[in-house]
């Protein structure tokens, strides 16, 4: 059953403690003597003697309960701060308090200034400027300009992570100079390992964009993701390595120089074939495929947008370091096709996710996973497309050979037929599947079932039986718009697991009166348990 809940860490409560009497006592203090006088950037406050990872974890709290305010936010910039995400107070940091920032917490690894827009520009360049220690930084959001990438460039030598996505003060152009200092002549940024410009377009019908990505791309040689809608096609450009329609500013290096340089880095490459270290990429669309395969050898998780073809591209099968693959289809695709690519990577797989696909035989969803013994997370969204009347005598055939997952922990299975007018239909070997995914799967923690068109009651009766062989490290159980009864619950509540957030949202056999009754059994038994009704 799910634990009771336990007496609250010292720690915790104090941290709340201090949270609930920030505004009643210190913040009140400041706000009276300190607040409108510019010497508050270098007041001594009751927190410099405070941890900075316990500073960190007040200004959390604080931000997740809505209670920073200015003063608050004042007293708790701290020199020993290491690292320091506002975005959950965005709007009341300005300029004033980035320059607080820039002369109290120079010890920064870790900035997260995302939607913080009220920062001008030129204040985030003094910012940046003051901080050499960077090595995380969100400016998503932000008045972030060329002048500032220039600033990152030059100046966070350490830096690993940048988030820059939906500036809508960047151009392509600007990308330029976070990957390369004019003014010094060298390239910046080199340990530079994720980079996010989510939201940047190309302008007009200018093919720009693809050229910055190309030269970021071949510039930066310590990168491993950069998320951008435009990204295969700059890949495109460096597989085909014709970059004399590129218009790139004289003041940069030239696409082809950049090529030649990182051929003469590699000495494992092979041929004269130019590869690059990237290791994820998202929204690669299947007539990349080829494009990707080729230059991103390495990629251990990518998101794949499946148009309306017949067949699956062959390019899968040369992905040998492929452990994380989504599947999204613009066009619902049978699920028969992706057998041959479980067949081949399944073995290697650790996260797969497929959305889209319909099902014309049952017994395609049961080989898909026993094509993949080692998956930690597995999501599916299908739709239901039967060929006749489902048999009785399947059930029994289901259960044959069934899938063993020794390290699932995440599952989830949406179904819903593909012409909502379709009748129902008996779907036993999905209802079988199902059920041995559950028996089989030890490490289980997180249960996800949207729209199933049969009961469940049966399944978790035969799962949970002999008590203690199933779920028991279930934590996480949503079950939306899912035939299941109440008894069903309360056996789940008695079985020997771990759960702390139930969710029955749309569940039709539960009434208001069985969620109250939930709710009454959580309060008497004290069980540290969330319950979702709708």
């Amino acid at each position: 059953m799910p634990k009771r809940k336990a007496a609250r860490p010292l720690r915790a409560l104090c941290l709340e403690n201090v949270a609930a009497n920030m505004q009643l006592l210190w913040a009140k203090d400041y706000t009276e003597r300190s607040l409108d006088e510019q010497r508050f950037r270098y007041l001594l406050g009751p927190f410099n003697d405070l941890a900075g990872c316990l500073v960190r974890e007040l200004i959390d709290f604080m931000g997740i309960k809505r209670r920073v305010t200015r003063p608050v936010l004042h007293l708790l910039l701290v020199p020993q701060l290491t690292e320091l995400d506002l975005g959950r107070c965005s709007q009341l940091v300005t300029k004033d308090v980035a320059q607080m920032i820039s002369s109290r917490c120079k010890n920064l690894s870790l900035l997260y200034l995302q939607r913080c827009s009220r920062i001008p520009s030129d204040a985030l360049v003094d910012l940046i400027e003051s901080l050499p220690s960077l090595k995380k930084l969100d400016l998503s959001d932000t008045q972030c300009n060329t002048q500032v990438l220039s600033a990152v460039g030059s100046t966070c030598r350490h830096l690993c992570e940048l988030n820059i996505s939906d500036c809508k003060r960047l151009s392509a152009d600007s990308l330029f100079h976070l990957a390369y200092d004019v003014t010094a002549g060298s390239f910046s940024c080199q340990g530079l390992q994720v980079l996010s410009v989510d939201g940047l377009e190309p302008s007009g019908k200018s093919r720009d964009l693809v050229w910055a990505l190309a030269f970021v791309l071949l510039a930066l040689p310590s990168l491993r993701f950069l998320e951008n809608e435009f990204v295969s096609e700059a890949l495109q450009e460096i597989l085909g390595q014709q970059f004399a329609a590129a218009q790139v500013d004289p003041r940069f290096p030239s696409l082809e120089d950049l090529a030649r340089r990182r051929m003469a880095m590699r000495a494992d490459q092979a041929g004269s074939r130019l590869t690059l270290p990237l290791k994820e990429l998202l929204e690669v669309e299947e007539t990349f495929l080829p494009t990707v395969c080729a230059v991103c050898p390495h990629l251990t998780k990518a998101i794949v947008l499946l148009d309306d073809g017949s067949a699956l591209s062959p390019a899968f099968y040369t992905w040998h370091t492929l452990t994380d693959l989504t599947l999204d289809c613009s066009r619902p695709r049978n699920l028969a096709e992706l057998l041959p690519v479980a067949a081949i990577l399944g073995a290697q797989m650790q996260s797969l996710s497929v959305d889209g696909f319909y099902v014309r035989d049952e017994l395609s969803f049961h080989m898909v996973l026993n094509h993949c013994p080692n998956l930690q997370k597995f999501s599916a969204s299908i739709f239901l497309s039967l060929r006749g009347q489902g048999s009785p005598a399947l059930e029994q055939d289901a259960v044959l050979s069934p899938p063993r997952f020794s390290h699932l922990v995440e599952f989830t299975l949406s179904l819903c037929h593909l012409h909502t007018s379709a009748p129902s239909q008996p779907i036993p070997r999905l209802r079988a599947n199902l059920l041995s995914v559950l028996q089989n799967s030890p490490c289980l923690k997180s249960l996800e079932l949207f729209y199933l068109p049969f009961c469940l009651d049966e399944v978790f009766e035969k799962v949970l039986e002999p008590r203690g062989a199933a779920l028991v490290h279930l934590r996480y159980l949503s079950l939306l718009q899912c035939q299941v009864s109440i008894g069903t619950i309360h056996l789940l509540l008695a079985a020997d697991n771990q759960l702390n957030s139930l969710h029955l949202d749309k569940c039709p056999d539960i009434y208001r009166g069985d969620y109250d009754e939930l709710l009454r059994k959580v309060s008497r038994e004290c069980l540290d348990l969330h319950i979702q009704w709708q």
